[in-house]
């Protein structure tokens, strides 16, 4: 087999739960105290896997290209119903203090880039006209997408019950790409027991990565959409397989 001081007020934040943060803060440590602790959950979520460019410091201080970075962050994580321009940068003149002499450079910070990673100009497909008008084949659909995974997963004895809920952790979606490939996916390379929207969200990846280097074309989806239980794109995704390798 092959390997591979006010009341606190919770704030409500859709992967990470609740904070609790002041309703009223006066002062400016309260204030910077507050901002960190929503702008580290909202890393957590947004950019689980890199170093953000922004920081509550920066935000906190009105810095107009820390604001716009964590903004967009937000838009595309949580696909925003607006359309973002390409490759749309701003340069800053960053002044520093050097031995004793200023000096001064221009630099080029990229804001947004491709339109992969801006999400498809809204282009409709079939999925998004069975969710606008075709109940009946939809529920023919996803019934066809359960009985094509559980033929597969039920060889590890394993069953999907909620299509929506059940691969957005990813831990299906990489053992069934192994089941399909053919081979053993080591369990250290991934997370079986997953604890965090992180680790969704690496697994979910991982799963991506496999789809690759199957050979399989780029998912329409995205990681996140996987990862925050969008329906309509795990269906996508599960086709996308159903596809490929519904002869087997």
């Amino acid at each position: 087999m092959r390997c591979y001081s006010s009341r606190p007020r919770p704030t409500s934040s859709p992967e990470a739960g609740e904070i609790e943060v002041p309703e009223v803060t006066q002062s400016e440590e309260g204030q910077k105290k507050k901002l960190e602790m929503v702008v580290q959950t909202v890393n957590r979520v947004v950019s689980p896997t890199e170093q953000p460019k922004w920081d509550a410091e920066l935000i906190h201080a009105k810095d107009i290209v820390a604001i716009m970075q964590i903004l967009i962050a937000m838009v595309l994580h949580f696909r925003a119903p607006i359309r973002l321009p390409e490759h749309v940068s701003v340069k800053m003149l960053v002044a520093s203090k050097q031995q004793g002499h200023a000096r001064s450079e221009f630099i080029t910070e990229q804001l947004t880039t491709t339109q992969s990673e801006l999400g498809l100009k809204g282009e409709r497909d079939a999925f998004d006209t069975l969710f606008d008008y075709g109940p009946d084949k939809l529920a023919h659909v996803k019934t066809s997408l359960l009985a094509f995974c559980n033929k597969h997963l039920n060889k590890i004895n394993l069953e999907v019950n909620d299509l929506e809920s059940q691969f957005q952790d990813g831990v299906f979606l990489v053992l069934l790409m192994g089941l399909l490939e053919g081979y053993f996916v080591p369990l250290h390379a991934f997370h079986l027991q997953v604890t965090s929207y992180e680790e969704k969200v690496k697994n979910v990846g991982f799963a991506f990565k496999l789809m690759h280097d199957a050979g399989l074309p780029k998912p329409r989806s995205r990681v996140q959409d996987i990862a925050n239980g969008d329906l309509k794109s795990t269906l996508r995704l599960l086709h996308l397989l159903f596809t490929k390798y519904k002869h087997i």
